[in-house]
């Protein structure tokens, strides 16, 4: 790696620090009433009892932790999954682990009596869990073992399967659908300190394991016999890799829904601005995905006041353009 590399990826990666603390600062300054400057650092240092430090402290606060906690943990395992499964279109809904998580919230709903979002984190976790697990059972069975060929037509089938599985539950349960439908669209609001509370340990346990198989997963793009060759332990790495994106959907799912675009596309605009090394671009992905996620809910909430577009929804609405455009200038790398 030459130094004009290691200069471009450290600008890069100013740049995307800089823009994460002024989306933070947007979140927590824009809203139905926009608050100056001012009375949000005030309410951060200082506290105080006045209305604008109750609307910082006890509603955009939390919403805003929850968008940075939810955008990284998606965009992680994003990058993860598409590393592991050497597939350019690889995300957790795309694989089956976010509607895995999907259907442990419909469960939980429609049987379990759980109605608040502290308790869906639990059967969203197991959700997710479960599917991942099926997918790489279907995949390494038969000859070959767990190809990204097999691993994307197992995610597939198991994903199909799941929808199918909380369509016929939540067409037989009206009570659960009229709930569901809400959490399903994706958002962040509404959200309050305990569900950061329970969320941030997965989120950290999640990146740690991504993390420590960074080398593995460039290795790994390199075709599995390099890197066998190169010394790398290729199911290990998936399989550590593999629980580490499972661990970070349960936990963005379970605290948002099933937010759409993150985990597919901030992976390629990471890696189009500081290449290909995975050291490099997990950390960047961990800084765009929280920066779309926050700009995404702070346009949501001014775009048609009084009401509020869902973030699950602005994402889409903002980042497929950007997206292709991407693609178009040949900037999105497999």
């Amino acid at each position: 790696m030459t130094a004009r590399t290691t200069a471009r990826r450290v600008r890069w990666t100013t740049v995307a620090v800089a823009a994460l603390l002024l989306a933070v600062f947007l979140s927590l300054a824009v809203g139905s009433r926009p608050l100056a400057p001012s009375e949000v650092l005030d309410a951060l240092t200082h506290g105080g009892g006045g209305d604008a430090a109750q609307v910082v402290r006890y509603l955009r606060l939390p919403r805003t932790l929850i968008g940075l906690m939810v955008g990284a943990a998606l965009a992680l395992a994003g990058t993860a999954l598409q590393g592991i499964t050497r597939n350019p279109i690889a995300d957790p809904g795309v694989l089956g682990i976010g509607q895995g998580a999907s259907v442990g919230v419909v469960l939980a709903l429609s049987f379990a009596g759980v109605h608040t979002l502290t308790g869906y984190v639990w059967f969203a976790f197991a959700g997710a869990g479960l599917a991942s697990v099926a997918v790489y059972a279907v995949a390494v069975s038969g000859r070959g073992g767990a190809t990204p060929v097999k691993l994307a037509l197992a995610g597939a089938a198991v994903n199909a399967l799941l929808v199918s599985v909380s369509m016929a539950v939540l067409t037989t349960r009206a009570a659960a659908l009229d709930e569901f439908r809400f959490w399903q669209v994706g958002s962040v609001s509404g959200r309050d300190a305990d569900v950061v509370a329970r969320t941030w340990p997965f989120l950290l346990v999640g990146a740690v394991l991504v993390l420590s198989v960074a080398r593995g997963l460039d290795a790994l793009a390199l075709g599995e016999d390099v890197a066998r060759g190169l010394g790398q332990k290729v199911a290990t790495v998936r399989i550590v890799g593999g629980l580490g994106a499972t661990v970070l959907t349960g936990a963005g799912v379970a605290a948002a829904g099933p937010i759409a675009f993150v985990g597919l596309a901030v992976p390629h605009l990471a890696r189009a601005l500081v290449g290909t090394d995975h050291r490099w671009v997990l950390p960047m992905a961990a800084l765009l995905g929280p920066v779309v996620v926050l700009v995404s809910d702070t346009v949501g909430r001014i775009v048609f006041p009084p009401s509020e577009v869902p973030a699950g929804v602005m994402t889409a609405l903002i980042g497929v353009p950007f997206l292709v455009t991407l693609v178009r200038r040949k900037a999105v790398a497999a």
